[in-house]
This record gives structure tokens, sequence and C-alpha cells, in this order.
């Protein structure tokens, strides 16, 4: 396990993460979408953080180190239509469309996995400094193991996402953008078909840090954290950013709570760009959306 060790009296942070000082919060919001309410006092304790997702780049050299094969790159995965291995990937629709069925903007690409994020003819070129996608939870459990580290509690992943203010909607403040100006990847414009900014994944640490010194805490991609989902968080997940076959209730398989939201989450289509945002997926869940980091207590 990574070790915060006492130097003179001084902490030694591991490379590449910040100390998230312990404390009492206010989690979840009243504004927003019912799963995340009620607001309720949550104490956690003092625990180091990943400043970025973990990284296309790390990610490679944790398959080279243990030749790791994740659940896209398997067959029979739980919880998706096809055996042949494969993810979920975005496509935009050629116009506005009903955002009650996510078919029309979500496939099953076969060949699709974190080597080739849209599918088996993408590569992950100029991609090294994104944030890997296409990882279900045990792809990024065993990434965590094998770092020393942990996936984070969802009180854990909250606390620091909110860098330090209290009762705000972002980890900024209240205002969208506040000048105008854009402060993670989310989409922008009409969604599932017009977005104003280039599309996908961006570089960890394109955006500015919050308070804590994190980056992409919201925005970019999902992020696994170790938490259980409720059976009532996952009956009430149906959002458009989440891939089809989160709706399965037979042969899904445990589900985990996903935190952040990700470079497809609009204000108008499902707002989950926020530290309180809350949606369950199956673990054998892998999308072109869906990464995560690590913590180390």
């Amino acid at each position: 396990m990574t070790e915060g060790l006492e130097i003179h009296g001084v902490r030694a942070v591991p490379e590449g993460m910040v100390w998230v000082p312990g404390g009492t919060f206010a989690m979840g919001s009243e504004a927003f979408h019912p799963e995340e309410r009620p607001v309720r006092p949550v104490s956690v304790a003092g625990f180091f953080m990943d400043i970025r997702p973990v990284t296309n780049a790390e990610y490679a050299a944790f398959v080279l180190a243990t030749g790791h094969l994740t659940a896209a790159e398997r067959p029979s995965a739980r919880g998706v239509p096809s055996r042949v291995p494969g993810s979920f990937v975005f496509r935009p629709t050629d116009g506005p469309v009903p955002l009650e069925d996510r078919n029309r903007w979500w496939a099953y690409v076969p060949g699709a996995d974190w080597r080739h994020p849209q599918g088996p003819a993408s590569t992950l070129e100029d991609r090294a400094d994104h944030p890997v996608t296409h990882v279900a939870y045990t792809d990024a459990t065993a990434y965590a193991a094998w770092a020393g580290k942990q996936l984070p509690t969802e009180a854990e992943w909250e606390f620091a996402a909110r860098g330090s203010l209290a009762g705000v909607a972002y980890p900024w403040g209240d205002e969208l953008a506040p000048h105008g100006r854009r402060m993670a990847n989310t989409w922008h414009g009409d969604f599932p078909w017009r977005r104003n900014t280039p599309p996908g994944t961006s570089p960890v640490g394109a955006y500015d840090r919050n308070g804590l010194g994190l980056h992409d805490m919201v925005g970019n991609v999902w992020e696994w954290t170790a938490d259980p989902a409720s059976a009532e968080l996952a009956a009430g997940s149906a959002h458009p950013c989440r891939v089809p076959d989160a709706d399965r209730t037979t042969d899904a398989g445990a589900q985990r709570v996903v935190k952040g939201g990700s470079h497809l989450c609009a204000p108008r289509s499902c707002h989950h760009f926020r530290p309180a945002a809350r949606v369950a997926e199956p673990e054998a869940t892998a999308a072109c959306h869906l990464g995560f980091r690590c913590v180390s207590r």
C-alpha cells in the first residue's frame, strides 16, 4: 500500500496524489435529481487521492506489467447484449431525438476497448494523456491493487470533488460558466446531436484544479467508486448518459456507484457534472465515458 510518511512532522505526499484532509460535510443535493437526496452530514478520514483520472499511458504500464485483460476484451461479459468482446461507444444522432430511448445514441461495438476507444479501427494515438476508458469495475480495482491503492468510497469522492466549497453546485461554485468560461469537459450544445466543443475525452488536467488541487473531478469521464449501489439507485438511474444495459434487471450483476459525469453530460439532458450527482452501473459495464482514479488511505 502507498503510505503517507511523516518526516520531521511533514507529510510526504505520494507522487501524483494530493492529501485530502478529513472532515464532515453536507453530502448530497436537494436541487437536482431525487437520488441525491437528502442532504446529510457525513464524515470522512483523511486520505490521498490521485490528482487526475488514471490515463491511457498509466493503464498501459499496468497491462504491460501484469498482462491484464479487461472485461471488454473478454467474451461472455455479463450485462451486455453480445458475447463478442466489445464495449459501448457513443454515436451522435443526425438531429434532435426523444431522450427516452438511449439505443439511439449508444452502440455496442465489437472490438471497442481501452486500446481501441471508438472501435477496432481506432487507436490511442495522441491520447496517452487522456483518461483510460472502457474499463469495468474489476479492471479499475485490478489497477488499484497493482498500484498499491484503492478506489474511493462515494463519500470520499464527493468530499474531495467539492474542493472545500460547502453548499455549492459545482467544484468551482454555483455558476455553470463563470464569466463565460468553460470549467470542465462537458457537453455544450444540443444532446445527443450537436456539440459546440470537440467531442470525446480531453487530456487530464486541461481544466483548472479545484480547491484541493484535483483535476477533472466533474466532466471528462464518470469515475468508479467502491460503494455498492442500492436497488433503489439502480432502478432510478435511467439517464441519457447511462448505457442501455444498465436498465437490465436480470443478469446485470452487482452494481456500483459512479460519480462526476462525463463529456456526454449536458445541462438540459442530465446535469450530472456535479459532486452530488450519482448513478449506478453494473460492475461489468465498459463504455467510452467511464474511467476511474485511486486513493490511498
